[in-house]
């Protein structure tokens, strides 16, 4: 229980004064790597095992966001642009918190626009509902009148072998997480 405090306050202050720039270092207190969904590029079911030896980036949004979705897959996309060749060994996994309107297509087609190394993973309403409570990831869909979706910015990095290591709830500063990432490869 007090492990649970102690992560919920470094997620909820991650913004205000992390330890390493806009990081904050989830070492041993976040689970591995663990999820089974349908990979929208290409049709594929897919596991985590299928990333291993790379590093991973997890980001839960939905296609039909304004702003914080397509902003953080665009700063994704810059931090893949500095990587160069080493952006090969990175994938960064886009999963959608709303299944009903995202289709395998509408998520591919999504995706494909920001960087060829962002996949996006559909899955069950179960399986999504897993994955984020394996994170702490809070989303809510409303179908309305008016549909609404609503969820957490938090993005988590892991290491080649699928060990949580960092977190961050912005990902603007392309340098220092190019820094963090770079890192993680070697």
């Amino acid at each position: 229980m007090h492990r649970f405090a102690a992560l919920l306050a470094l997620l909820t202050f991650a913004a205000c004064a992390p330890p390493h720039g806009p990081m904050t270092d989830i070492r041993g207190a976040m689970p591995d790597l663990a999820f089974a969904m349908t990979r929208a590029n290409d049709g594929e079911a897919v596991n985590a095992g299928n990333y291993r030896g790379r590093v991973v980036v997890l980001y839960f949004g939905y296609t039909n966001c304004p702003d914080a979705c397509p902003t953080t897959l665009s700063d994704l996309a810059t931090v893949l642009h500095r990587l160069g060749p080493k952006a090969d060994d990175v994938r960064v996994l886009f999963v959608t918190v709303d299944p009903n309107r995202d289709s395998l297509s509408a998520l591919k087609a999504y995706v494909n626009a920001f960087a060829p190394e962002i996949d996006g993973l559909r899955g069950s309403e179960d399986a999504i509902a897993r994955l984020a409570r394996r994170y702490r990831i809070t989303y809510q869909v409303t179908p309305g009148p008016p549909y609404e979706v609503m969820h957490s910015d938090s993005v988590f990095f892991f290491d080649r072998d699928g060990r949580a290591r960092y977190v961050a709830t912005s990902v603007a500063n392309a340098k220092l997480i190019t820094a963090h990432v770079r890192q993680l490869l070697q």
